[in-house]
């Protein structure tokens, strides 16, 4: 499977692990609540690891561990549910997360020029032809 990280098109290399599954190898995704339940076991992982946040999750519980994260997954659960475009934000701006910020679950394609804006840099869509070509809908902004 293909995702869009940076405007371009390349193999997804991560795997989402479920609360539920055991650890797999390689570039790991947990949940927040695994990662904080399991944070010194994950640490000792071999590969990456990331952490997905639900649109209900607080990403301020996750500004000490930063550094240790490549990737965060922002889960859209809804396309009309903003708090995952206010998620962003807060990560790249005043948090000051260098990592890629994937947005991942129910939102439109139309959507991911403005995920962009706020500091999404990967994308992992159904519609992921159509999400790229919006990545350069505007050259100007008014903002």
């Amino acid at each position: 499977m293909q995702v869009i990280k940076n405007k371009q098109l390349i193999d997804n290399h991560w795997t989402y692990v479920a609360d539920d599954e055991p650890l797999a190898s390689g570039n790991i995704c947990v949940s927040l609540a695994r990662w904080q339940s399991e944070k010194n076991q994950l640490i000792t992982h071999e590969g990456n690891l990331g952490v997905r946040i639900a649109p209900t999750d607080d990403v301020n519980q996750l500004v000490e561990d930063l550094p240790k994260l490549a990737l965060i997954e922002l889960a859209v659960a809804d396309f009309a549910d903003g708090r995952s475009f206010s998620q962003a934000y807060m990560l790249r701006n005043r948090h000051a997360y260098q990592g890629e910020i994937r947005a991942v679950g129910n939102y439109l394609a139309d959507q991911a020029f403005y995920f962009s804006r706020v500091g999404v840099n990967a994308f992992e869509s159904e519609h992921l032809a159509q999400a790229h070509n919006t990545l350069n809908d505007f050259t100007v902004f008014y903002q």
